[in-house]
């Protein structure tokens, strides 16, 4: 068995879910917090049995698209905010980041 942990933007969220229960996986969802864009994510954790991994790959890279999004860097803090003029840069974001781990025991009560 394996646990297939997936991070991905909200605007994916609910797509990949609706199509990994439309697949009988069965489905955790966390919201979660992304360290450099400070925006939401969501992390989903899909238990299921070693020939499924593959089907379960298909269906997050299926459903989590990668587009451009611009982002205002942050002002440098004790620096001189007089000279800094922030311009937007364009970041790839989206997709999914992906997390496969064994699973020694499952249990549910």
């Amino acid at each position: 068995m394996k646990l297939i942990m997936a991070v991905v933007q909200d605007k994916d969220s609910n797509r990949l879910i609706d199509a990994l229960g439309e697949n009988q996986f069965k489905t955790t969802k966390l919201s979660t917090t992304g360290g450099f864009l400070k925006e939401g994510n969501t992390t989903l954790m899909i238990g299921c049995e070693d020939e499924h991994v593959d089907d379960g790959l298909e269906i997050i890279r299926d459903n989590c698209s990668q587009r451009e999004q611009l982002v205002s860097p942050v002002s440098p803090m004790g620096g001189n905010a007089d000279s800094y003029i922030p311009r937007p840069v364009n970041v790839e974001v989206g997709g999914a980041t992906v997390f496969i781990v064994p699973v020694d025991a499952f249990h549910q009560f």
